[in-house]
């Protein structure tokens, strides 16, 4: 199970209550924060997530309203002695500017603190469950997209047909990647004969700030779980072109054309108070939407 909680779901400028943009995605054993706009720090404290159990953080783009919290963040989990070690992942050019806060601040980290620069599409990390890749999108600066998939989960054993057959247990971890048995006699017990397959990897996509780009679609195919800008409402669809964000209407084109199973929106300009017309919109291209309410939790499972 994966569980995707809203922090921020405000475009620049925080407005009715609402601050900018940042996420965060956990499995049982990590957390990923996704962008840390201003505010992050106290939405964690607020929604009682563990900064300790924070162990990537990935920025799309130098925007400060997706990562103008950062330094408070990183700073604070200093101050609080963390040990172990943090990843930070965003553009290249964010890690000078991590280096000269730190330095015209005095500050010395106490914890092991690592900078990957992002520049190419691909696999950027791969923990004990998670592969996580970045893809480009098209925003008025460089800018990306981050893709979170389950590492594929081992078969698991039926024991009395394992038993039935024969086959000793120090050959269950061989089965459970897929391998057939073959006993003594060189007969070839099929693998599907003694394991059951496990539930399919879950996924989540998170798309940043871009214009309308139908090729996101085949990037994000058949994920479980999409979030997709919709800065404006339909009749601004131009202002949006303009300014290299989207609308309601076009990010549920994306999550249509995609085939994914829910599509999440956000990055709400600050004009406007009311939301109920993002998911009206949104919903007449994509059934299956919802807003990324602050402090909502999304169980991607």
């Amino acid at each position: 199970m994966l569980v995707l909680t809203i922090l921020g779901n405000n475009s620049a400028i925080p407005a009715f209550g609402r601050n900018p943009t940042s996420q965060v995605l956990q499995n049982q054993e990590e957390a990923f924060l996704i962008d840390c706009g201003e505010g992050t720090q106290w939405q964690l404290a607020r929604y009682k997530i563990k900064r300790s159990k924070i162990s990537h953080i990935f920025i799309s783009h130098l925007h400060g309203d997706h990562y103008f919290g950062l330094i408070g963040l990183i700073t604070s989990m200093s101050m609080l002695n963390r040990i172990q070690d943090l990843h930070l992942y965003g553009p290249p050019e964010l890690e000078p500017i991590i280096r000269m806060q730190l330095e015209v601040s005095a500050t010395t980290l106490c914890y092991p603190f690592h900078f990957h620069p992002l520049t190419k599409d691909g696999l950027i990390a791969d923990t004990k469950r998670m592969e996580v890749s970045c893809f480009k999108v098209k925003h008025r600066i460089d800018c990306w997209g981050f893709l979170f998939k389950e590492k594929k989960k081992p078969r698991s054993i039926d024991p009395e047909r394992a038993k039935a057959y024969e086959i000793p247990a120090s050959f269950y971890e061989q089965l459970q990647n897929g391998q057939d048995y073959i006993n003594k006699k060189g007969t070839i017990i099929p693998n599907d004969e003694v394991t059951i397959a496990n539930a399919p990897p879950l996924s989540y996509a998170y798309c940043a700030d871009t214009i309308y780009d139908p090729s996101l679609a085949e990037i994000v195919r058949g994920v479980d779980l999409l979030y997709h800008e919709t800065t404006y409402l339909k009749d601004l669809e131009q202002r949006a072109a303009d300014r290299y964000h989207c609308t309601t209407l076009q990010a549920g084109d994306i999550a249509l054309k995609a085939g994914v199973r829910k599509l999440i929106i956000g990055h709400f300009s600050s004009k406007y108070e009311q939301l109920d017309p993002f998911l009206e919109e949104t919903r007449s291209v994509f059934p299956h939407t919802e807003l990324a309410q602050e402090g909502v939790c999304f169980v991607i499972g």
